[in-house]
């Protein structure tokens, strides 16, 4: 009587690090996410993608994923090798992953199955990456192309939620080209819409995330310096005005029967700083109120609008919408997140949790629901 083989377990390639200005909370992610993955379940194969864009074998360590003190981790620390690079698939013939080193013949790693890629920031939120695994015909985590390069774009982002009735803040754009050819325009251009709004503003990297490269802008002698601040990480800037009110987070997770949203969560005013930026988010562990004190009424609202926000960029899997409660009870849009963080202290698996579907079932989904979309358009 023969006995059948098991079959084998779905192969998971989490890729996390990349070259931007994210790279190590990238890394603080992937941590969090290899540690809650189901090993019974899945194969997991670990790549990281050092901040000059190698792709690396990376050691499978999630404790090492993690802040030291004031310290955050890197790719360069965890890569197997100083050299090797690691090959996905380029087409849909073959899923295999290769690992080559000089000098030596390439080896192969085995298929890959889905890619999570918990990669922030431009290289890898904003649709490349995604276009490069359409190609593949490998399915991953997440967004698509259009969805992912909407959330990363903050101008494109809020003129599509504008098209669907989404109520966004007053904001305007500076291209590169303007600032470059004519910055005394360019600069009147924001002094003219804070001349409208009031000051301060918020000046910001269009194309950024984990709040890098935002600066509060009290009057025209900051201005210069705040421009330069967010050109350094993209030369795309957005200028926003400053929204009175409270800030209002909500998850949104794809089940079988459609996108639902989870219980809001609120981030209280951090004393230590002008506003939840970078260091307030991953060094000094702001901690956000979970669920938000808000009235059934406002919670039904923000999530409902937060449904909308994902329906509306055609996003796949997951999404965390920031907004605004203003002064006048209204809620406004803010920015959605195609890959929110996965640390321990972020708040899209804080407010599943509270919403009743913990980490390990969440990172679980998110695998199953990427295993069963097909791949291509959709």
């Amino acid at each position: 009587m023969s006995s059948q083989s098991p079959a084998p377990k779905p192969r998971v390639a989490v890729v996390f690090g990349g070259r931007n200005s994210e790279h190590q909370i990238s890394v603080l992610t992937a941590g969090a996410v290899l540690g809650a993955i189901d090993r019974d379940k899945y194969e997991v194969l670990p790549i990281g993608i050092t901040a000059d864009g190698r792709w690396a074998l990376a050691a499978d360590d999630p404790a090492r994923m993690a802040i030291e003190g004031r310290s955050l981790p890197s790719v360069e620390q965890l890569a197997e090798s100083d050299t090797g690079g690691v090959l996905l698939p380029v087409s849909p013939a073959s899923r295999e992953v290769v690992h080559t080193e000089p000098g030596q013949v390439p080896k192969t790693l085995g298929e890959v199955d889905v890619v999570f890629p918990v990669l922030h920031g431009p290289y890898g939120e904003d649709g490349t990456l995604q276009g490069m695994l359409d190609l593949a015909g490998v399915p991953y985590v997440g967004a698509g192309v259009l969805a992912s390069a909407v959330g990363m774009d903050k101008e494109y982002m809020k003129r599509i939620f504008t098209s669907f009735g989404l109520p966004v803040g007053p904001y305007v754009t500076v291209r590169p080209r303007e600032w470059e050819r004519d910055p005394a325009g360019a600069r009147k251009k924001i002094v003219d819409f804070a001349a409208e709004q009031g000051w301060p503003v918020f000046v910001k990297p269009a194309r950024a995330g984990s709040s890098m490269g935002i600066t509060k802008v009290g009057g025209l002698g900051e201005l210069d310096e705040a421009v330069e601040v967010a050109r350094r990480h993209d030369p795309k800037i957005i200028v926003e005005s400053l929204l009175r009110g409270r800030e209002i987070e909500c998850g949104v997770l794809e089940f079988e029967d459609g996108p639902r949203a989870s219980v809001p969560a609120e981030i209280p005013p951090v004393s230590a700083h002008d506003f939840y930026d970078f260091e307030a988010k991953y060094i000094d562990s702001a901690s956000g109120i979970v669920p938000a004190p808000l009235t059934e009424a406002q919670t039904a609202r923000v999530r409902e609008l937060a449904v909308a926000a994902f329906e509306a960029a055609s996003c796949e899997g997951l999404v965390r919408a920031d907004f605004f409660l203003c002064e006048d009870g209204e809620f406004v849009i803010n920015e959605i997140n195609t890959m929110p963080g996965f640390t321990p202290i972020s708040m899209y698996p804080r407010m599943w949790q509270e919403t009743g579907v913990g980490y390990p079932e969440l990172v679980d989904r998110l695998i199953q629901a990427a295993l069963t979309r097909p791949t291509g358009l959709r």
